[in-house]
């Protein structure tokens, strides 16, 4: 195990590296720099002494190593919008909306899947059945943010709107009392998570069609176990690892990918903080939240890996000699 965790950290080293090369050059390659092309209007000495302190002035080469060396280090660059104002600050002042809602997503999607699958898949071909794989086929086809505005429409035009029982597009702050913020995540939550309930719920329907049939489940019929204790003590664990295989990608994919939904529904989340940088050329902080997106996503891809072994013993991460 623990060789096998060191040589995926190395390969994730190696995959991490690929990527901020990759985005560093292709973000390079327009023409001109923020610092030229921005909105404001400055004088020209003022211009060059801005370019001479964030390297434009330098060979791309040369200011790529610059980079990778900084980076090593912990520094991520200043912003060239908001001096004094880094990456790492993006990332420690935003990530807590995105995480919040992303998690509380993918939760909400796993558990009524997995739920509706495993019903599914026990009621098959029955009207039960039909109905929640008319929801997953819904599910899967209607965009993340079109079901937002939907909800928005709906609940805005509903008591629960009117009254403030679910706002439609408000985000608490830090004054807002404990007890009264999960009303403000309450809509994207269901935006977020509605194509994972209906992904779930199919590979968790496939996946107990498959195990339902095996040998050890007529045996457990044969001594009278319940259907509820079949289920869930030998169903469910050798059912879920398909389940396993996406969960940890689309953690990482639902927590960094909210950008839509977060400037729908005004969530102060990375998205937001991501769509400004791209369209100020804030490129220090295109490339940190890049880094960060990429890194939670390659780490969850081992976290899956190492699951997989905890969930069925049978599955081995290193062979044996």
């Amino acid at each position: 195990m623990v060789k096998y965790i060191l040589k995926r950290i190395g390969i994730m080293i190696l995959t991490l590296w690929v990527i901020i090369t990759a985005t560093f050059f292709l973000m390079n390659s327009k023409p001109g720099n923020p610092v030229r092309t921005g909105e404001k209007r400055l004088p020209e000495e003022v211009i060059v002494q801005l370019e001479r302190k964030y390297g434009f002035d330098r060979p791309l080469v040369e200011r790529y190593i610059k980079y990778m060396q900084n980076l090593l280090k912990g520094d991520m660059g200043d912003s060239l919008i908001t001096p004094g104002e880094n990456a790492t600050d993006k990332i420690q002042e935003f990530f807590p909306a995105s995480a919040r809602i992303g998690l509380q997503a993918v939760a909400f999607g796993l558990v009524v899947g997995l739920v509706l699958g495993i019903i599914a898949a026990f009621k098959r071909n029955t009207v039960a059945d039909y109905f929640i794989m008319f929801i997953a086929i819904i599910g899967v086809s209607i965009p993340s943010f079109v079901l937002a505005a939907l909800l928005q429409t709906w609940v805005g035009h509903s008591w629960l709107g009117k009254n403030d029982i679910i706002p439609t597009a408000l985000w608490y702050d830090k004054y807002t009392p404990v007890g009264q913020r999960f009303k403000y995540t309450i809509l994207p939550t269901i935006a977020l998570s509605f194509s994972s309930i209906a992904t779930y719920a199919r590979y968790m329907r496939a996946s107990v069609l498959d195990v339902i049939n095996q040998d050890y489940i007529l045996t457990a019929k044969a001594k009278g176990l319940s259907q509820f204790g079949i289920a869930v003590k030998h169903i469910l664990r050798n059912a879920i690892l398909p389940i396993i295989t996406i969960l940890g990608p689309q953690i990482a994919t639902i927590v960094t990918g909210t950008i839509v939904i977060e400037r729908i529904f005004a969530v102060p989340g990375l998205g937001n903080s991501l769509i400004n940088a791209i369209n100020q050329n804030d490129y220090n902080i295109i490339m940190g939240l890049t880094i960060f997106f990429s890194a939670l996503y390659i780490i969850s891809l081992l976290v899956v890996d190492i699951a997989y072994s905890l969930i069925d013993p049978r599955i081995k991460l290193e062979g044996s000699k």
